[in-house]
């Protein structure tokens, strides 16, 4: 018999930001997988379609209640979340036997908030994020890294395919484009699961309403909660 984490606390807590951020911070100081920040993404367009990929969250902000990712906003999901501004999450981590659900509202990072963290990636990521049109067709994979060397070329950067791969930074900016940027998943809805034994696993789901506010933030009510069958 494996031996499986901890249950869920009992009674569960009032809030369960701060239990989920916690989750985050242990999957990623142990290293649990490649990328223990990885989490599944669903958004719907306006054809009522639903589309998922993996992105990485880069952060859980407990208070006020929100994650936090980055992409490019004239991508599939860019559209489907400026159509449809929600969105559904999922974190996995198979060997911690846990899952985290999130649902919510999405709406974009201020572009201050977005800046510093393009300029925090390495310079050959800026680059990528500049010469990718993300989601269009393109010809081939040749025509691609093209797109990167005119870009690179264009910026007064050097080859990033070629150039010596050492930490320095090169001495050339890269400015972050206008269609690149953060977003803010809003919690409203969030489960906590955790894997049991012969399969009676211990589940749990937090919902609150949130109230727009200006600037891209929400007064949030209180948590409401329930413990829910496997």
């Amino acid at each position: 018999m494996r031996n499986l984490v901890q249950n869920l606390p009992d009674p569960l807590p009032l809030d369960p930001m701060p239990l989920a951020s916690t989750w985050l911070a242990q999957a990623w100081d142990e290293q649990v997988q490649p990328n223990p920040n990885a989490m599944v993404l669903a958004t719907v367009g306006e054809d009522d379609r639903l589309s998922s990929r993996v992105v990485l969250c880069k952060d859980i902000v407990h208070q006020p209640g929100y994650l936090v990712f980055y992409t490019n906003y004239l991508s599939r999901k860019g559209h489907e979340l400026a159509a449809r501004p929600r969105a559904a999450a999922v974190f996995l981590w198979d060997s911690m036997h846990r899952q985290l659900r999130i649902e919510g509202v999405v709406v974009r990072c201020p572009a201050s908030e977005s800046d510093d963290y393009f300029a925090s990636r390495s310079w050959r990521s800026r680059l990528s994020a500049c010469a990718s049109r993300q989601s269009q067709p393109i010809a081939s994979r040749q025509a691609l890294v093209g797109q990167l060397r005119e870009t690179a070329a264009r910026l007064g950067a050097p080859d990033p395919l070629t150039a010596p791969a050492d930490d320095q930074e090169p001495d050339f900016h890269v400015p972050r484009p206008a269609d690149w940027g953060g977003y803010r998943l809003w919690v409203d809805a969030l489960e906590l699961w955790v894997e049991g034994e012969h399969r009676l696993h211990d589940r749990a789901r937090w919902t609150r309403e949130l109230a727009p506010m200006e600037g891209g933030i929400f007064q949030a009510g209180a948590w409401h909660h329930m413990r829910l069958q496997p």
